[in-house]
C-alpha cells in the first residue's frame, strides 16, 4: 500500500455499547437471544454528533475512517430496508451512518466501511465454513446462498446511498468463494480497495493486533493493520485495559514504516460521544503522528545497506530524504552509521524538529585489527524525553 499508505479512526458502535462489556458481549458471556436483541429499543443516543468524530480524527493527521456498519450481531447501523433490526427501529430512529457519511464529506474525511459476515441474527446467516458463529440462529435447512443474496442486498444499500466509499472491510473470513459479491462492489464503488476477509481474494491483507512480519521490512502486497486503544474490547468498554502510547505508536511507526496503513480503534458510548479517556489517547498518538511530517505515507524503501549500529530501524525514501524510523528507540543518545553516501547536509530529529549533530569519525567501541573505524556519528538524541514513543531521524544527504 505504498501509495495508498494512510493513517485512519477505526469505529465500532452498536447496541452493544449499551452494555459496556464488549462487541461480542452476547456471545462471549453467553446471554440469551431475548435479553440481548432487546438492547435495540433503549438504544438512544442522543448525543451522538460525528463532526466530534471527524474532527478529533483530523486532530489526529487521520485521513479516513472506517465505520462498523454490522457486526457479528446483525444489528445494521443504517436505513436498511432488508430486516427491521436497525437503528431506525430505535428509540433514536436517525439514519446515524448517513449523518457520519455528510460529515466525512463536510470535512473532507475519506469513508470506509466495515461489514460482518457472520449474523447472530439472520435465519440463514449460519456459515459452518466458518468461525465465530456461536450464536447463529441455527437451522436444519442450511442455505448460506439465501444470506449471500441478503448480503447482496445490503452491501448495494451502503453502497449506493452514502456517496463515495474508500474501502471496503468485510470480517471474518467466510471460507465460501463467491466472486460475485466482490464484483458487486467494484460495479457501484469503482475505484474501491477491498480487503482479504471476503468471498475472494480482495486487493489489501488485514493484520490484526500485535503482528510480526517474515517479509523483511517491506509489505509485498497492500495491507491494512489494525488495533483498538483498548485491550479488552473494540466497543465501548467502561473499565477498559488501555494500551500504552509507546505501545500503539511503536505499532503503528513499524506498520507505516514498511508501506501499510493503519487503523486505531475507539469505541463509542451508548450516547454516541467518544468518552475523553479514549479520545485523550488519539490525541496522544496523533500529537506524535503529526510530528512525523507526513514521512510515513508514500515513501519508498532505502536500498543503502547504512548498518545501523545497536538499532535495526527501517529506512526510508521520500522526497530525496531517508528516514530512519526506530520503532523501539534507540539504545543511547548518538546513532552510528558504518556506511554511508556522504557527509549529510541535513540531520533532524522529527520528534523534536531539531537539528542533530552529525560528524564523520573513528569511534573506538568499533574497530578492526586494533584500529577503531569511521562512522556517521550523529548525535544528541534526547532520549530520556522520548521514551514513550518512536524517534525517527530525517537525512538530507
Amino acid at each position: 500500500m505504498t501509495h495508498e499508505n494512510k493513517f485512519g479512526m477505526f469505529i465500532h458502535w452498536g447496541t452493544y455499547a449499551l452494555t459496556g462489556v464488549q462487541e461480542q458481549v452476547y456471545a462471549r458471556m453467553d446471554w440469551s437471544r431475548e435479553k440481548y436483541e432487546a438492547l435495540m429499543h433503549a438504544f438512544n443516543p442522543v448525543k451522538y454528533d460525528p463532526e466530534k468524530w471527524v474532527l478529533l480524527a483530523k486532530e489526529a493527521g487521520m485521513e479516513y475512517i472506517c465505520f462498523t456498519t454490522k457486526h457479528h450481531d446483525g444489528f445494521c447501523m443504517w436505513d436498511t430496508k432488508y430486516t427491521d433490526y436497525n437503528i431506525m427501529h430505535t428509540p433514536y430512529g436517525k439514519d446515524v451512518l448517513k449523518m457520519l457519511a455528510d460529515a466525512c464529506r463536510k470535512h473532507g474525511m475519506k469513508l470506509s466501511l466495515y461489514y460482518s459476515n457472520p449474523d447472530w441474527h439472520h435465519p440463514y446467516g449460519y456459515n459452518p465454513a466458518s468461525t465465530h458463529q456461536w450464536k447463529a440462529v441455527m437451522s436444519n435447512d442450511i442455505d448460506n446462498g439465501i444470506y449471500r443474496e441478503y448480503v447482496k442486498d445490503q452491501i448495494t444499500e451502503l453502497l449506493t446511498n452514502y456517496g463515495e466509499i474508500y474501502t471496503f472491510y468485510w470480517d471474518i473470513p467466510p471460507k465460501v468463494y463467491d466472486p460475485s459479491l466482490n464484483e458487486l462492489v467494484r460495479k457501484l464503488q469503482p475505484g474501491i480497495f477491498i480487503n482479504d476477509r471476503g468471498y475472494d481474494k480482495g486487493d489489501f491483507s488485514t493484520p490484526e493486533r500485535e503482528y510480526r512480519t517474515t517479509e523483511g521490512t517491506r509489505f509485498t502486497r497492500m495491507t491494512e493493520a489494525c488495533n483498538s486503544v483498548g485491550e479488552q474490547s473494540w466497543g465501548y468498554r467502561s473499565n477498559e485495559d488501555f494500551f500504552s502510547k509507546r505501545y500503539l505508536t511503536t505499532s503503528i511507526d513499524r506498520m507505516m514504516a514498511m508501506g501499510g496503513s493503519y487503523l486505531l480503534n475507539v469505541g463509542p458510548d451508548a450516547n454516541g460521544e467518544i468518552p475523553e479517556e479514549y479520545a485523550s489517547r488519539i490525541r496522544r498518538v496523533g500529537d506524535w503522528y503529526r510530528r512525523m511530517e507526513g514521512c510515513l505515507v508514500c515513501h519508498e524503501s532505502d536500498p543503502f545497506d547504512y548498518k545501523v549500529r545497536k538499532g535495526n530501524p527501517i529506512v526510508n525514501i521520500k522526497d530525496g530524504k531517508s528516514y530512519f524510523h526506530f520503532y523501539e528507540g534507540t539504545v543511547s543518545s548518538s546513532v552510528a552509521l558504518r556506511y554511508f553516501p556522504k557527509l549529510p547536509k541535513r540531520v533532524r530529529l522529527l520528534n523534536t524538529g531539531k537539528d542533530l549533530n552529525a560528524a564523520i569519525e573513528a569511534l573506538p567501541e568499533y574497530f578492526q585489527a586494533g584500529i577503531a573505524q569511521t562512522h556517521l556519528h550523529i548525535t544528541g538524541i534526547p532520549i530520556d524525553d522520548l521514551s514513550d514513543e518512536p524517534i525517527v531521524i530525517e537525512i538530507e544527504w
